[in-house]
């Protein structure tokens, strides 16, 4: 049975949804980017009716200033009082609950790594999101280049393509850009500087104090940064061959079952 509700954070309403189902191991999902609560596709929607149809209640919610919520957006950076309100109310909510294993994708999972010490007895952590915000020659800021690993693979399978091969022959190709990632594959990386997202993350893995499990798709930008920018110390990696960053269609099965296996 799934319940409409709401709850408090720092003087906003919030919205949330309680997939509701007799298990004592809750799942509290964060959206991650500006998404609302029932993910891409509807695809977090989706993932709380399979695992409370397994038998565990599963917690969603839109932050300040997304979706049917209050308040003012402040992103993932500012969502710990967002997050940690979520919890309180899911116990409120589901009172058989004795354990909540907190699940996020992309900057929900960074978020949950950041926002450090909540009440959560478990963290599976999907595609962690660790770019920063570049400038270019113009003093613009933009996103940066992907690792060189995903812009290696990219270019490798256009090179096997040849309609990508036609449109560089007929100057439908944007030589600026292309340029700009052939030069990074020659560029050594940088050290990471102690202050940026990448660092924290790190430094965020070795002191957690619960259990935490990554999940990867190897063929996602985001999940290969993230590999070529932390060291994740002992956390145990997961890997899924798929660049759906999403974990859409088929996917969700694999998502699915890994979850599972950490609610016991």
């Amino acid at each position: 049975m799934r319940h409409q509700l709401s709850f408090a954070c720092e003087g906003a309403a919030l919205a949330a949804t309680l997939d509701d189902a007799p298990g004592t191991s809750g799942l509290l999902i964060v959206s991650g980017g500006n998404e609302i609560r029932s993910g891409a596709h509807r695809g977090m929607a989706t993932l709380a009716q399979r695992i409370a149809e397994a038998g565990h209640p599963v917690f969603r919610f839109d932050r300040r200033g997304i979706g049917d919520s209050e308040g003012e957006n402040g992103g993932f950076e500012s969502s710990a009082p967002d997050i940690a309100a979520a919890i309180a109310a899911f116990r409120t909510a589901a009172p058989q609950v004795a354990r909540i294993v907190a699940f996020g994708n992309c900057d929900a999972a960074s978020a949950l790594l950041l926002h450090r010490p909540l009440p959560l007895d478990a963290l599976i952590l999907a595609n962690p999101w660790t770019y920063e915000e570049e400038a270019d020659g113009d003093g613009e800021a933009e996103p940066a280049l992907p690792p060189a690993a995903a812009i290696r693979a990219r270019y490798l399978s256009r090179l096997k393509d040849p309609k990508s091969l036609l449109r560089l022959v007929k100057g439908e190709v944007d030589l600026r850009k292309l340029a700009r990632g052939l030069s990074a594959l020659g560029r050594r990386k940088p050290e990471t500087a102690p202050d940026s997202l990448a660092a924290r993350l790190d430094k965020a893995l070795a002191e957690l104090p619960c259990p935490a499990t990554i999940l990867l798709a190897t063929g996602d930008r985001t999940a290969q940064a993230f590999a070529e920018n932390c060291k994740r110390g002992a956390l145990p990696v997961e890997r899924l061959d798929s660049a759906s960053h999403s974990f859409a269609g088929a996917d969700g099965d694999w998502l699915a079952t890994r979850i599972l296996e950490r609610l016991g």
